[in-house]
């Protein structure tokens, strides 16, 4: 039910239609504590000036908080950029679990998930507001979801 509504209702965005690992991760980082609709334009940009881990690894780190500005945060842009150096110091490859990606800068339990799932299509867990919803829903969760001992039994 929940994968025929999906189908139906997604929205059209440009990170899903990459399977780019790089591009994919650019998205995520990005779409923390930001809305899509503003995330949009400044994945275009941020993708024709840093268009791949190299590119974003070797860049000025002030070049890379100016392509950053405006998306707030800018702790992201330095750990994005951090990241994209790990992984050129790995050859150039994300590493292949939840919990190695946990190691990487900037990357907690849900971009871990989201960075398996999305980008090495992996089945990882993942907990966002909207998966929330749909868990105290489906399990009838009574509690605050807020909670923090809610939100570990959920995961």
């Amino acid at each position: 039910m929940l994968r025929a509504w999906y189908r139906r209702a997604k929205r059209d965005l440009p990170w899903r239609n990459t399977d780019d690992p790089y591009a994919i991760v650019v998205s995520e980082f990005m779409l923390q504590q930001t809305q899509v609709a503003t995330v949009i334009p400044y994945y275009y940009r941020w993708l024709r000036a840093f268009p791949d881990w190299l590119a974003l690894a070797g860049a000025e780190t002030e070049a890379v908080v100016k392509q950053w500005e405006g998306l707030g945060y800018y702790q992201r842009a330095r750990n994005l950029q951090k990241l994209a150096r790990e992984v050129v110091r790995l050859g150039g490859r994300l590493p292949g679990t939840v919990e190695a990606l946990r190691e990487l800068p900037g990357v907690g339990p849900y971009t871990a998930g989201a960075i398996a799932s999305l980008a090495l299509g992996k089945r990882a867990a993942l907990l966002d507001g909207n998966v929330i919803r749909v868990l105290a829903r489906v399990f009838a969760v009574t509690e605050y979801v807020g909670l923090r001992t809610t939100q570990q039994r959920l995961w």
